[in-house]
């Protein structure tokens, strides 16, 4: 049932409020958040999380977006003086700002289904200031991330995100755990920066530049999606059989391809 003290959900920020204790029960031990830990709430809405989150952590900064649920949110946890509320869009939000010296911060959050990909890249962005993140996405979403070479979901968001984060879907949560009742699955996804990333460091938005011309035309050949980018000699260069189809070649690989081309490029 609706919580009457908070507004209804607006579809322009994408809201669906959890309300399913047992799923809030599960992700809070997923989660498993410890003392002197620094907690990261993005989008707490109408406190699901943030209450077993505050009775286990030490410090909880929260960044909700809509003005409406602030002042709610203030007043019904003002006996919780370690909590912070940001009303911020997460979106363009500085997280290193919430860092204490070297700490790591630990972000959990249910995001909006109408902006997941941009936040995400916004969060790996400042990757380096993470310990590890656990979201509740669209279950479509979380298998696209957490796809591997060779099947349909695997493309551009599961390379992108692969490149920099361990990526694992914990558990499927129902239409029925959330008010209002959306029309999709979603999952709990863990996502755990990675100090080496996968195949080496090499430029992101050049990486990103070659991941997306390659699945501009997903039915055609490696040779064919890239020859007009980094060139033919530039994928043989890279051990890259030229009749492969995009989406069979692994992250490595395509970050070989992006730093062979990078270095072709030099004078």
């Amino acid at each position: 049932m609706s919580d009457k003290r908070y507004p209804k959900a607006r579809k322009r920020f994408g809201q669906n409020f959890l309300q399913d204790q047992s799923v809030i029960d599960d992700i809070v031990a997923a989660f498993d958040p410890q003392p002197g830990q620094h907690l990261i709430e993005i989008g707490p809405g109408r406190a699901a999380l943030t209450i077993p989150l505050l009775q286990q952590g030490d410090q909880l900064d929260v960044v909700e977006l809509d003005r409406d649920l602030v002042p709610l949110l203030e007043a019904r946890l003002a006996i919780y003086p370690h909590l912070t509320i940001h009303q911020a869009d997460a979106l363009t939000f500085n997280f290193r700002s919430l860092q204490n010296q070297q700490e790591k911060l630990r972000i959990i959050g249910n995001l909006p289904y109408n902006i997941t990909t941009p936040l995400l890249f916004h969060l790996l962005d400042q990757s380096d200031c993470i310990e590890d993140m656990f979201f509740m996405l669209q279950r479509e979403v979380v298998e696209r991330i957490c796809a591997q070479p060779g099947t349909k979901r695997y493309g551009r968001l599961s390379i992108m995100v692969q490149y920099r984060c361990q990526a694992e879907l914990l558990f499927i949560v129902p239409p029925e755990a959330f008010d209002p009742i959306p029309k999709v699955e979603s999952a709990i996804i863990y996502l755990h920066p990675l100090a080496e990333r996968i195949g080496g460091n090499v430029d992101i938005q050049a990486l990103g530049q070659v991941v997306t011309q390659a699945f501009s035309q997903r039915r055609k050949t490696i040779a064919n999606t890239l020859k007009n980018l980094v060139g033919l000699d530039i994928l043989l260069a890279s051990g890259i059989d030229l009749e492969q189809r995009p989406e069979t070649i692994t992250v490595v690989q395509y970050v070989e391809i992006t730093r062979t081309w990078l270095e072709s490029t030099k004078d």
